[in-house]
């Protein structure tokens, strides 16, 4: 079997480590990608729950890899850090909290920095809200991508758009399958989120083949075997925290941080709905807020939209006026 690497940096500075560190007392697997060690740290919570990134995430962090030491952390269950000794008690929102704080800590004793940016997707940011709510001193800012604001509410939006465009664009087999949607069904979700992204609602500018199956074939970073847990993993992973995110409700826990917080939201997300991310800015309150919109993107605008999301986050580390 090929061993796990990544490609090597052009730069005396540079770092690229594929680094297996034991976080919450489990083996867990980050990608430490940067040109500069010196630049501060962007930490990424990928969505899913257990949608992995460091298989295909560097292919479009090229440009932020200049300015930043970029870290892609397969988390617990997930991707690299799979693992069939794993519990459904050990994947509790809770824990992710606390590892994910556990590994910032790290990564700021390691580059000898006072705080990063911590950038959430989807899944992602629960975590980075939580985390920014719990230790915000590690933090420069917090940016959400398709951010997770009330899921119950959000499922229900996500669902009526749905069938409404099964209804107008007269989709008879869709409008069959949907009869059945129950939140708490997870096989009818599949149902639901395989026809939100046919009528638009998800992803518009990218295939999940071409963003993630395509990339992470040719990744040095997973090997076959990788590659067989993958999907397995997350669909392990979803099933665990499912039930625990219908209960995320921030327009009630969450609406006062301590952190300056960029909301970057897609305008034609419907699996995170844009309306409750507006809904969420207008009611938040903090150092400074946001609400950053891709035109031409869904619920994967960093994927959607590579070249724009680069440069909102180079632009954010200049407003922090980062100096390290």
């Amino acid at each position: 079997m090929f061993a796990r690497k990544t490609r090597k940096m052009n730069s005396d500075l540079g770092i690229a480590v594929l680094e297996e560190v034991e976080i919450g007392k489990v083996k867990q697997t980050i990608l430490i990608r940067g040109e500069d060690i010196h630049n501060p740290i962007m930490l990424f919570l990928h969505g899913g729950p257990g949608t992995a990134q460091i298989g295909f995430a560097p292919k479009f962090q090229g440009e932020l890899e200049k300015e930043f030491t970029v870290v892609n952390w397969d988390q617990r269950g997930s991707g690299l850090s799979y693992s069939t000794e794993l519990k459904k008690e050990d994947l509790l929102i809770e824990q992710f909290v606390s590892d994910t704080i556990e590994l910032i800590t790290y990564l700021l004793e390691k580059f000898k920095q006072p705080k990063l940016f911590l950038v959430g997707h989807s899944w992602g940011t629960v975590l980075g809200i939580l985390v920014s709510q719990k230790s915000p001193e590690l933090l420069y800012s917090y940016i959400g991508i398709g951010q997770v604001v009330n899921m119950k509410e959000g499922e229900k939006i996500s669902y009526e758009y749905t069938i409404r465009k099964a209804q107008e664009l007269n989709k008879k087999k869709a409008i069959k399958q949907l009869a059945n949607y129950d939140i708490n069904d997870l096989k009818t979700l599949d149902i639901q989120r395989k026809w939100l992204t046919e009528f638009g609602g998800s992803y518009i500018n990218v295939s999940m083949y071409n963003l993630i199956y395509s990339n992470m074939i040719f990744a040095k970073e997973y090997t076959f075997r990788d590659w067989m847990n993958y999907m397995k993993a997350g669909k392990s992973s979803l099933h665990a925290l499912w039930d625990q995110m219908l209960e995320i409700d921030f327009l009630t826990t969450a609406t006062e941080l301590q952190v300056p917080v960029y909301l970057l939201t897609g305008k034609h997300d419907y699996q995170t709905p844009f309306s409750l991310a507006e809904r969420y800015y207008d009611k938040l309150q903090c150092p400074y807020k946001e609400l950053i919109w891709f035109e031409k993107s869904g619920h994967l605008l960093n994927y959607e939209e590579t070249n724009k999301f680069n440069y909102v986050c180079i632009e954010i580390k200049k407003e922090q006026c980062i100096v390290v």
